[in-house]
């Protein structure tokens, strides 16, 4: 069961005002116990749209909740995806901490987009002919739900709990890469705090991406040439404060980094 459509607007008016003021709110799910996943991205949409309209341009995509320790941290068992503006790819070397409600980082890798997918049937063949390059990103995970106590639900309606995505490199792709053997690492501060290979994201990163054009058909969305896809955490999230530098390293990709002030 659903929400009605005057509730989705509602709660979408609420987790815009909790990102407008940096103050997190209870789960919608308590506040609109009826909330199941199309209600969700549902709001999502309202959201997305409300954006748009103010003049903010779509670069991209994220799939969240790919890997097994992500699943486990928020308690799910399926992805979920949300949307990345231009306004929310840093390209500088530090970001004000106060941006973000309770941001967490975590390492994978984003595919650039040569020519578009639509889905159904897009498999990991249809992502690598439809791939330019690739690139180790740095993604920052947000909440606006408060402690990031999240159903799946909560966090598909709050953009996939999307915050920033800082991106190294463009590397060509080429059909030598192994991108399910690719080693991950996340360091905060200098210290390696995570450790992951690619085969966790669904068991291979391309899969995720596949996913995720397949399941934008269902919406009536698809993939874009000149689009980016962040496509699931090689590791479990670290959260970071003021003062932290934070660093993405993916094999035979490079690094990505940030700084929070």
């Amino acid at each position: 069961m659903t929400i009605a459509s005057g509730r989705i607007n509602a709660a979408a008016e609420q987790l815009w005002v909790a990102q407008c003021d940096r103050a997190p709110i209870a789960p919608l799910t308590v506040a609109y116990p009826g909330l199941d996943i199309a209600g969700a991205y549902a709001i999502q949409q309202v959201n997305l749209r409300r954006r748009l309209t103010a003049g903010a341009v779509l670069r991209g995509r994220k799939i969240g909740l790919t890997s097994e320790p992500m699943q486990t941290l928020l308690g799910v068992n399926e992805p979920d995806f949300g949307f990345i503006l231009d306004d929310m790819v840093i390209s500088a070397d530090s970001v004000a901490v106060e941006r973000f409600c309770a941001p967490r980082v975590e390492p994978e890798v984003a595919f650039l987009l040569r020519s578009p997918l639509r889905g159904p049937n897009v498999g990991v063949d249809d992502v690598w002919t439809a791939t330019e390059a690739v690139a180790t990103a740095l993604e920052i995970v947000d909440s606006r739900i408060a402690d990031w106590k999240l159903t799946l639900p909560d966090t598909v309606a709050d953009n996939a709990s999307s915050g920033a995505v800082v991106l190294g490199d463009w590397v060509p792709f080429t059909e030598e890469m192994d991108l399910p053997h690719a080693a991950a690492t996340l360091e905060l501060n200098g210290e390696q705090i995570g450790t992951g290979n690619g085969s966790a994201v669904m068991g291979d990163p391309a899969a995720a991406v596949a996913w995720l054009a397949n399941a934008l058909a269902e919406y009536g969305t698809e993939l874009e040439a000149g689009q980016f896809v962040m496509s699931g955490s090689f590791t479990s999230a670290a959260f970071v404060t003021r003062g932290d530098v934070a660093v993405a390293t993916i094999s035979g990709l490079g690094t990505a980094s940030l700084a929070f002030e």
